[in-house]
């Protein structure tokens, strides 16, 4: 069986019931069926940054064909009855953003590697255009941003074209204990491209799944623990989370000031790196990056090496194996990968973290998300009548039939509860969490066995989503990059069943472009990363 045909099959099998999808609007372009139209291999297919660089550059495409396709493949994979719904909104500016781009080139001016390419973004990042930022909330809808995120004002100015946004956990998984990752009351559920009725993991869901699918030519992500390096692994992507205060995070809705951060989410390390770069800098709003000024690169893909790994050591982190058999032998091909590029493996380490450290987590989170959100909805002026995070609660209690139908938002109003971050509550926490996951954690663990940095499992093969219930993680490692504020990659490793799985490197802070070198050589002597098959179900009821 074609591929076009498994997502052919897909939409005859009965999947996971959604709410409308915003993600086509009314575009009768987007409104059609998979089931009438097939999806064929596009021809941007697995085509990396690079190529599409060199192609324009060619006149093979223009910026404007670029985008062009890629409406294509999200009318026959993303928006139909049955499809992916990773697309939350499309941009209307985006064919006048890429003819801009093109008038350039003609005139012989290309800003960089990101010239004409076409990005989308998580819905909880802020554009000063016609598109909406909700963070997935039906409350968070009515009136666009009045301003670009730092980010996004430096995205621009690379020469990129938002091609629009991509649906998420809804406010990034901080709303439900008994949340499904990838669901939102605005976007409906986001499906794992590999097999369609499993989860595609979250916050991040909507950009893994789009880049991983070929919907645009890379996406970005934000994270506060594991957002972006858990879809990345279910959806066979590199997916990295820099360090706190490598990208500004003005302008992007908030749960945790101490460790939110946008990270790219892409097909390769190289594209990664390369998206990377161009939107660092200073930002007065960001204090956090101020500490950037020394270890800013304007290009990280000079530290991509094949070599990068020799002599290096690798320390794993043997306590996060042992969830899954087959994830496990992964794991040790994996390990013997590192170690043909030239890596000195250090088996087992351990990071001996105080004990507390998630409860720490959980606190902090809580207070961090009540004064985030209220600053945050402040800066922009409101949404409407929501002006603060107890008017969103109250909107989801007045509209609950749309925003609660399968879960509640029991998390939001733990954190309306809570006081300022001048109580000694927040201000302890937040000690103890930074101290136990930085000298106490990472820092100490590389360097009692004269680490660079530490390799596990990310996470484990995606389960069916539940909606009802909620997700059931297999295993996992975020936590200790994400405490930390460190940065962190996951790279594909290998198929359980046909569901992608991935391993993480991290390190210590500033390192990031260390880190990608190092998963550059990885990659380099273990290419995993295989287009997705959109099976229905691993489950038949035979013939």
């Amino acid at each position: 069986m074609e591929r076009r045909d498994f997502l052919q099959s897909a939409a005859l099998g009965g999947l996971v019931p959604l709410l409308p999808h915003a993600g086509g609007g009314s575009d009768p372009a987007i409104a059609v069926d998979v089931r009438s139209q097939p999806v064929r291999r596009g021809e941007l297919d697995e085509q990396s940054l690079a190529d599409l660089a060199a192609g324009m550059a060619a006149g093979r495409w223009t910026s404007r064909d670029l985008v062009e396709r890629y409406h294509q493949q999200i009318a026959l994979r993303d928006a139909p009855r049955g499809g992916l719904h990773a697309v939350i909104e499309r941009n209307p500016d985006a064919l006048a953003i890429a003819d801009a781009m093109d008038a350039e080139r003609r005139a012989g001016r290309v800003r960089g590697p990101l010239h004409g390419i076409p990005i989308l973004i998580k819905d909880n990042i802020d554009t000063g255009d016609r598109m909406q930022t909700s963070a997935g909330s039906l409350a968070l809808v009515g009136s666009p941003a009045p301003r670009d995120a730092f980010i996004i004002s430096r995205l621009r100015e690379a020469g990129a074209v938002l091609l629009g946004k991509t649906n998420l956990s809804e406010f990034a998984n901080f709303r439900s204990s008994r949340s499904s990752s990838g669901w939102s009351s605005r976007g409906g559920q986001t499906r794992n491209p590999y097999v369609l009725d499993r989860n595609p993991c979250g916050s991040s869901s909507g950009s893994a799944v789009a880049a991983a699918a070929n919907l645009c030519a890379i996406a970005i992500g934000t994270e506060t623990d594991g957002s972006i390096v858990c879809p990345s692994s279910a959806n066979g992507i590199v997916g990295f989370k820099p360090t706190v205060g490598l990208w500004s995070r003005t302008g992007i809705l908030p749960i945790s000031v101490t460790q939110d951060t946008a990270g790219p989410m892409g097909r390769s390390v190289s594209d990664v790196a390369t998206l990377l770069g161009p939107l660092t800098g200073l930002d007065p709003d960001d204090s956090a990056t101020g500490a950037s000024t020394p270890h800013r690169r304007a290009d990280y893909r000079d530290a991509l090496r094949r070599d990068a790994l020799q002599g290096k050591r690798i320390g794993i982190l043997r306590s996060a194996f042992g969830f899954h058999e087959r994830v496990d032998r992964l794991l040790e091909d994996a390990i013997a990968s590192l170690r043909a590029a030239g890596a000195e493996i250090v088996d087992p380490v351990t990071i001996d973290a105080p004990r507390g450290v998630g409860g720490w987590e959980n606190t902090v989170l809580s207070y961090e998300f009540k004064d985030g959100i209220n600053r945050y909805l402040a800066r922009r002026g409101g949404v409407g009548p929501v002006r603060s995070l107890s008017d969103i609660i109250a909107f989801n209690e007045a509209h609950a039939a749309t925003t609660m139908p399968y879960f509640g938002q029991e998390t939001l109003l733990r954190s309306a509860q809570r006081g300022t971050l001048e109580e000694q509550v927040y201000r302890e926490a937040h000690r103890q969490l930074l101290q136990g996951a930085r000298e106490q954690g990472i820092d100490a663990t590389l360097a009692t066995h004269r680490l660079d940095a530490i390799m596990a499992p990310t996470g484990g093969p995606a389960w069916v989503t539940d909606v009802l219930n909620g997700d059931h993680f297999g295993g996992g490692s975020s936590g200790h990059a994400a405490r930390a504020g460190y940065p962190n990659v996951t790279l594909p490793i290998g198929f359980v069943a046909g569901l992608p799985v991935g391993m993480s490197l991290f390190t210590t802070a500033w390192h990031d472009a260390e880190l990608l070198g190092m998963a550059f050589a990885f990659e380099q002597h273990h290419p995993a990363r295989r287009p997705p098959t959109f099976l229905p179900s691993l489950v038949t009821n035979g013939p």
